[in-house]
């Protein structure tokens, strides 16, 4: 059994054993339990009740975190003429057509999002194999693949983040860090669990939303009441 560090140790006896919390007060546990050195990152888990092998149990899509992420993320554009000029003056960070995709395929990946447009997407198609496993595919589902490539850089730039369920039947998300005020945790954590719940597959049956938690990068989960956190989203007290 690993042995937790003395700063573990102390913010595990902050989380009362077996207690589910409410979302805000998840929240400012986050805080507390958030004692590494640098601006930890608060993540978000929430098990759904889908099946992932099922293609129509799929739940995928993008949504534009109030608040962002606490990251900056550096923009890669693909495209072609003056879509290239576009994405630059919208502030992508780099921006080509088939140099950039023979850098790709050779091992280059210093970005954190990729936009094409649909005219390079044969050859985007090349890397499916590199930026899949990333995460960092252009899809046309997310709207990153699109000819409104200033809109698309910008949404990015504003905090517009992909949430996907995994093998698990888990959505995974980091929603900003320690050095926000609690108030915009909430925002993001709430925008984030309203489009989950939005993206709810017509074919699954029952309970959709399993559980939810809450983590530090360097800290214990949290648990959050699913039933308590759906009233604070919704506005109910």
């Amino acid at each position: 059994m690993t042995k937790l560090c003395k700063r573990l140790v102390e913010a595990h006896k902050k989380i009362e054993e077996g207690r589910q919390y409410a979302l805000k007060e998840g929240i400012a546990l986050f805080k507390e339990t958030a004692t590494a050195k640098f601006d930890e990152t608060m993540e978000i888990h929430i098990r759904l009740g889908v099946d992932p092998r099922h293609a129509d149990q799929q739940v995928r899509s993008t949504v534009v975190l109030p608040h962002g992420t606490g990251k900056t993320k550096k923009v890669l554009v693909l495209a072609m003429g003056e879509k290239i000029k576009e994405a630059e003056e919208a502030g992508a960070d780099i921006a080509g057509g088939e140099d950039l995709v023979t850098r790709i395929s050779g091992g280059w990946l210093d970005f954190d999002a990729v936009i094409a447009t649909p005219d390079m997407m044969k050859s985007v198609g090349r890397l499916g194999k590199v930026l899949g496993p990333r995460g960092l595919m252009p899809s046309a589902k997310t709207g990153s693949v699109t000819f409104d490539i200033a809109d698309a850089v910008k949404e990015v730039k504003a905090g517009k983040v992909e949430f996907r369920v995994d093998k698990s039947a888990i959505v995974h998300n980091a929603i900003g860090k320690k050095s926000f005020t609690d108030e915009q945790l909430f925002d993001n954590a709430r925008t984030l669990l309203q489009a989950v719940l939005k993206a709810r597959p017509a074919s699954v049956k029952g309970s959709y939303v399993k559980s939810v938690s809450l983590a530090s990068s360097m800290g214990p989960g949290i648990k959050i009441d699913v039933a308590a956190a759906q009233k604070e989203i919704a506005g109910i007290e």
